[in-house]
């Protein structure tokens, strides 16, 4: 038996009290396993965890389907690790087998929203505006409160990336749980980092934008700016910068302009703007 108040045994005789009438207060998630069942031991421990961080905004039930036969009879379980989640009486949602915590935490915050994520619109739209150092200041209370909100330490890494404060990026990056270290959204910053490191410092940006006024075919000006416009997360700038280089001068520099653009397209995946740079690309190489 728990000793956590967020973590009960499921059993015939509570099952009314918990599931049916608890949950008309308190969510309340059912993990059905078996003491046989090796993704059962994997999947019990990640979600106790859970529900000792959320303290108490659900509850976690465990039923043992060998112990508890008839339950898991009525509810039609045929494979385990099985998980359904309760509100109001019902049943709402569930998941089968051992999935990673991102994806646990996903499910949960569809249903109980953690308070930390109130701010996340709000920041990222302070990023859209280029207010990077004010949505950090919105982030980093929400991010001391929260520390395993892997949707504010994206946010966070996005927002230093786009500062400059690379080392700071990394480290948010590096606190993700593994399996969104290599999501599209962190693989698109970790393609910020590699190109903020080949970009001049800011005095050569400077000198590079008032060359650049002075002389349109100046490419080396104009690839510096395209470097720094990447860094800061100015997409489309960067790539009009490439396909400018390319547009005057096709093979500029052992071809650096096309492998760069390459390189941020291959980086920016499914974006919408991807096929339309690719086919502009192409035209101008045909």
């Amino acid at each position: 038996m728990s000793e956590s108040p967020f973590i009960i045994d499921l059993t015939l005789e509570n099952f009314e009290q918990v599931v049916l009438r608890d949950s008309q207060q308190t969510p309340v998630l059912i993990d059905f396993w078996a003491s046989w069942c090796q993704p059962c031991q994997i999947l019990m421990p990640l979600l106790s965890q859970l529900a000792e961080e959320y303290q108490g905004k659900f509850i976690l039930a465990k039923l043992n389907t060998e112990e508890q036969q008839e339950i898991a009879a009525q509810f039609g379980i045929r494979s385990i690790p099985t998980v359904k989640l309760f509100k109001d009486g019902a049943q709402v949602d569930e998941f089968a087998g051992a999935l990673p915590e991102t994806e646990i935490r996903a499910f949960l915050d569809k249903h109980i929203p953690r308070e930390t994520n109130s701010v996340l619109p709000q920041a990222e739209q302070l990023m859209a505006m280029g207010q990077f150092a004010e949505a950090l200041e919105l982030l980093a209370p929400a991010q001391a409160a929260d520390p395993n909100n892997y949707l504010i330490l994206i946010a966070m890494a996005k927002a230093h990336a786009a500062l400059g404060n690379f080392d700071a990026a990394k480290f948010a990056i590096d606190a993700l749980p593994e399996d969104q270290q290599n999501s599209p959204e962190i693989s698109k910053i970790r393609g910020q980092l590699h190109f903020a490191e080949l970009t001049p410092d800011p005095a050569s940006i400077s000198a590079a934008e008032a060359a650049l006024e002075k002389d349109a075919n100046d490419h080396q000006s104009r690839y510096t700016l395209a470097l720094r416009d990447i860094t800061q997360g100015q997409i489309e700038s960067a790539i009009q910068q490439l396909l400018g280089i390319m547009m005057r001068e096709l093979n500029w520099n052992d071809d650096a302009a096309r492998k760069t653009l390459i390189q941020l397209l291959d980086m920016l995946g499914d974006d919408p703007i991807v096929n339309q740079a690719r086919r502009q690309m192409f035209n101008l190489m045909h």
